[in-house]
């Protein structure tokens, strides 16, 4: 596999710009998304594919890709089997993506598609990943905005990895970012984490997130929480080490506990109080175990996942774009 960085990145005709939108559920904003997102590409030079991942959509989102793709030859089409979530469903288009610059971007125009020149014109500087950073986030409640502050506080304490703030998965990457990502199979994903792990040249480009044009988002406060856990125990072991820290610090204090009830039996002569404060001890080292197995269950049940060796998704069909169905196997 050749991982060589892009010596030309000329936007001709020769080069191949290729969007990756993993969509679930999105048919009242995909086609103002689509004729956006070409009024972007139709100017550029470079041959373009749009390829949309329909992650098991209920509604009639994979009946209007194919509508679009009738009219826009640029469309490729992957349509997984079901609901694999949008790590997965973003790792598919990856996957898929046969372009030397590779653009991710969600379908609910919170992210311009408007910036992908400015995109571009960082890559051919000789980045090879350009990353949009949040300026601001208009449409979102301020606990959506406070939990997010938090969660990337805790990342940057708790992580090996440091994961820039207020960025989602909006960015563009070069060809051999893109193999590097596709060498990394493993099942529980944190994409975020993963675009950071991978390294070589990155830029921060500022821009204010717009609200969602249509239709209602996805992610929920469950599914961002698990997405949290997702992100901590896939980049750092930390949680580990404070559940042991924990443990002998409760082992500490029980020690001195015990001393001081024997000091003050034999010296003092008071009697050693008897059910509620043994409820107390009880339950409180009774938490904190849950807590500590809590932790290891969290990494012990990835791990199981990780032994079992599945396919990442399944595709229930294709439909490649015509004007790179030359290039597919390239790679």
């Amino acid at each position: 596999m050749n991982t060589e960085t892009t010596a030309d990145r000329t936007l001709d005709s020769q080069h191949v710009l290729s969007v990756v939108v993993p969509v679930y559920n999105e048919e009242d904003v995909l086609r103002e998304f689509h004729a956006r997102l070409a009024r972007v590409l139709d100017p550029l030079p470079m041959t373009a594919e749009i390829v949309y991942v329909n992650d098991g959509s209920s509604d009639g989102t994979l009946a209007l890709l194919q509508a679009l793709r009738e009219a826009d030859p640029r469309i490729a089409i992957l349509d997984l089997s079901r609901n694999f979530g949008k790590e997965l469903a973003l790792t598919a288009g990856l996957d898929y993506a046969c372009g030397d610059a590779v653009v991710v971007i969600d379908a609910d125009l919170q992210d311009p598609p408007e910036l992908i020149p400015d995109m571009l014109s960082e890559w051919q500087k000789g980045y090879d990943v350009v990353y949009m950073q949040r300026r601001s986030r208009r449409g979102e409640t301020w606990l959506k905005r406070f939990t997010a502050f938090a969660f990337y506080k805790v990342m940057s304490r708790l992580g090996q990895i440091p994961i820039p703030e207020n960025v989602g998965d909006f960015r563009l990457l070069d060809r051999r970012a893109v193999l590097a990502l596709r060498r990394l199979r493993e099942e529980n994903r944190f994409m975020k984490g993963l675009f950071a792990w991978i390294g070589y040249a990155q830029k921060a480009l500022p821009y204010d997130r717009d609200e969602r044009f249509a239709g209602s988002t996805k992610w929920n406060y469950l599914r961002l929480w698990r997405l949290s856990l997702e992100g901590i125990t896939s980049f750092s072991t930390t949680p580990l080490k404070l559940a042991s820290y924990l443990g002998m610090l409760t082992a500490g204090g029980a020690f001195l506990f015990g001393v001081w009830i024997v000091v003050k039996t034999l010296l003092f002569g008071e009697p050693v109080r008897g059910y509620p404060t043994m409820m107390v001890v009880i339950l409180f080292l009774g938490g904190v175990q849950l807590i500590a197995i809590g932790i290891l269950g969290e990494y012990i049940g990835r791990m199981f996942m990780e032994t079992k060796r599945r396919p990442l998704y399944l595709l229930k069909a294709e439909i490649p774009a015509d004007t790179t169905r030359d290039r597919r196997h390239a790679d």
